[in-house]
């Protein structure tokens, strides 16, 4: 009841009403969910809302619900059964239901915990206008697998540590943890790739706001994207990926590591420094992207330092630490030492922002990104999943490209087309040194013969003249040994000539054979591909608002009438209080509920605060009537503790 009163304040109900389709005309379909009055769509739309405060995962669960819960919330003697209340929610979401509910939602969440300020015009009346605003909000990729016997597309199932068939939703909260908005994709949706058209889309129903300042983990990190978001005027805080730094060398102009976390005796366990990084950009090279940073050291954590890249290409020998009389290993007696100890440092994590300022808060900024597991991934774990975001609704599928395949087969296509275009470059390369050979064996013929018959007629020629034997030999060899040393110049390109000829010979060779395979690969991937199915997300976004919605609704009743020792209260903790029974007395104007008590004192002071607090607000209820709490101050007696009267 509380949570329907809640509902009804903050507009919820009115907002999921005015964004239910129209029903359509009489003569179409007369019997159907979404054709009734005004009063049975609202008990529908009550029925989808609620179904997770009262425990149920799917409409099919309605099948054996035997509980008063939903009719009570939605006003009935018996809550809708499942053939009903899934005929509403699949005709919802074939009318545009999907589209229609998400932009409610971001509208009305954003109302609810932003509202827009208001301020005093200059004029002389008071005028009253609304005032954009800037959020600070942390976005995140979240997916549910879909296990079914056909194939559809896939992703990493974080919790799961798997690639599975699986729904991808992308989830805004504020900085306070409250989600505000989510929508539904493929499961091969990369976050970065769906992320331009959800904030667009966001932005532009909500109107007042503007996501200016970003949060999300490593998966966002990549430098074009956090390129493209600083040209929209948006500023993101990530962290960046293992492969992108190496240690403190890495980065520039790092400052003073200050203490950033203690433990329970006051020792430092993390510090956090300022810094600053270049990021090369493969599409424009010479305009690197410039982050600023917060580099955390973790006390606590060791790691091994990394290699140094010149010492990996030649690494020292297993022995390099010994003295030079103690590497004898190979003799008798020999007897072996511990291993030195691997360098180590303390764990480095480096957040980054695209913020342009000349100075930095390193504290500020490591304590906004740290603030992402309390105030997204807990919420989602502590909230969302409770009420079951991870159900999936709805498996209805239309046959699409195989993703897979056609990345595949896209890679394969473009290795064909370069293996061919080197076959033909090599086919080339060959040609021009087989007709370089030729044309040096040639020359090599020519010169040879004519500096042999020259050889034979200097010989001739000292022969006549009467040279001396010796002179006459020694004139020859050293004639012949210049004459051979400018024919072996001819040979060595000829031969070199020759080897070119043989590589890329070889090589055309090498890259036909490969052809060859590339194409027995292609054409095994055609005779395997599966057809791949695309699954209708628009039931399931349906019910994905409906929980994001309640527990949006829940977290407003933590705050507004639960003690202030509830303020970081999860849903299992708070489930208990809604689901307290109790008896129900109405009238004309007042509903009054008396809850059965707890059986734990605590609950109970808990209890009666929760009540006067609900009290004193008076809420009030769809129909208009005022909501109020008591609490059942007897508690039952069994017959056995009864004591009898004495006559």
């Amino acid at each position: 009841m509380l949570l329907l009163a809640a509902a009804t304040e903050t507009g919820l109900l009115t907002q999921l009403e005015q964004a239910l389709p129209p029903s359509p005309a009489p003569p179409e379909s007369p019997c159907l969910p979404l054709a009734g009055s005004s009063a049975v769509r609202r008990r529908l739309l009550l029925t989808l809302l609620f179904l997770g405060a009262a425990g149920l995962q799917r409409t099919w669960d309605l099948r054996g619900y035997t509980a008063d819960g939903l009719a009570l919330l939605t006003g009935r003697k018996q809550a809708y059964g499942y053939r009903y209340t899934e005929a509403f929610l699949s005709q919802v979401a074939r009318a545009d239901g999907a589209e229609r509910f998400t932009d409610a939602l971001a509208c009305w969440t954003t109302h609810l915990w932003h509202a827009p300020a208001e301020r005093s015009g200059d004029t002389g009346g008071v005028e009253r206008t609304k005032q954009p605003h800037t959020l600070t909000c942390y976005i995140d990729g979240h997916r549910k697998p879909v296990y079914s016997d056909v194939l559809i597309p896939r992703g990493l199932i974080g919790r799961l540590g798997v690639v599975l068939g699986c729904r991808a939703l992308l989830l805004l909260h504020d900085e306070h943890g409250h989600p505000l908005f989510v929508t539904t994709h493929r499961g091969d949706q990369h976050l970065t790739a769906g992320i331009p058209a959800f904030l667009a889309r966001y932005e532009q129903h909500v109107g007042t706001s503007q996501v200016a300042r970003m949060i999300m983990d490593r998966e966002g990190m990549a430098t074009d994207f956090l390129a493209s978001l600083y040209a929209e005027g948006r500023s993101v805080i990530t962290i960046l990926q293992t492969n992108q730094y190496r240690d403190l060398s890495s980065f520039s102009d790092v400052g003073t590591f200050m203490p950033l976390s203690t433990d329970t005796h006051g020792q430092v366990i993390r510090e956090v420094a300022p810094a600053r990084i270049m990021l090369s950009r493969e599409d424009h090279p010479n305009q690197p992207l410039c982050l600023q940073g917060a580099l955390i050291r973790d006390l606590r954590r060791r790691v091994p330092v990394p290699p140094d890249p010149e010492e990996t290409e030649v690494p020292p020998r297993w022995d390099s630490d010994l003295p030079r009389e103690e590497r004898t290993w190979w003799r008798e007696g020999w007897q072996a030492t511990a291993a030195p100890a691997k360098a180590t440092m303390s764990k480095l994590i480096p957040i980054v922002t695209t913020e342009k300022t000349k100075t930095i808060d390193a504290i500020e900024l490591a304590q906004t990104y740290i603030h992402r597991w309390p105030a997204q991934e807990n919420v989602i774990k502590d909230y969302l999943l409770p009420l079951g975001l991870d159900t999936n609704h709805g498996f209805a599928k239309v046959a699409v490209k195989n993703s897979e395949v056609d990345k595949r087969r896209t890679r394969l296509e473009q290795r064909r087309a370069r293996l061919k275009q080197w076959a033909q470059s090599a086919g080339k390369r060959e040609a021009q040194a087989s007709r370089r050979r030729e044309r040096l064996r040639k020359t090599f013929t020519s010169r040879s013969k004519e500096l042999y018959q020259e050889l034979w007629a200097y010989q001739r020629t000292l022969e006549e003249q009467g040279v001396a034997d010796h002179v006459l030999r020694r004139e020859i060899k050293e004639r012949k040994a210049v004459a051979d040393a400018e024919l072996e110049q001819i040979r060595i390109k000829e031969w070199r000539a020759y080897e070119k000829c043989n590589t890329e010979f070889r090589k055309q060779e090498r890259y036909c054979k490969e052809q060859r395979e590339v194409l027995r690969a292609l054409e095994e991937l055609n005779a395997q591909e599966k057809t791949m199915y695309e699954l209708d997300h628009r039931k399931d976004q349906v019910m994905t608002v409906c929980k994001v919605a309640l527990a949006n609704l829940a977290m407003w009743v933590r705050d507004h009438y639960f003690p202030p020792s509830y303020a970081q209260a999860t849903w299992r903790r708070l489930q208990p209080f809604f689901q307290l029974s109790g008896t129900i007395t109405q009238d004309a104007t007042l509903v009054q509920v008396e809850l059965r008590p707890f059986n734990d004192r605590e609950l109970n002071r808990d209890l009666a605060l929760l009540c006067e607090r609900v009290n004193q607000a008076s809420p009030h209820l769809p129909g208009g009537r005022r909501l109020f709490f008591t609490v059942r101050s007897t508690c039952c007696v069994l017959a056995a503790q009864k004591v009898p009267k004495i006559p």
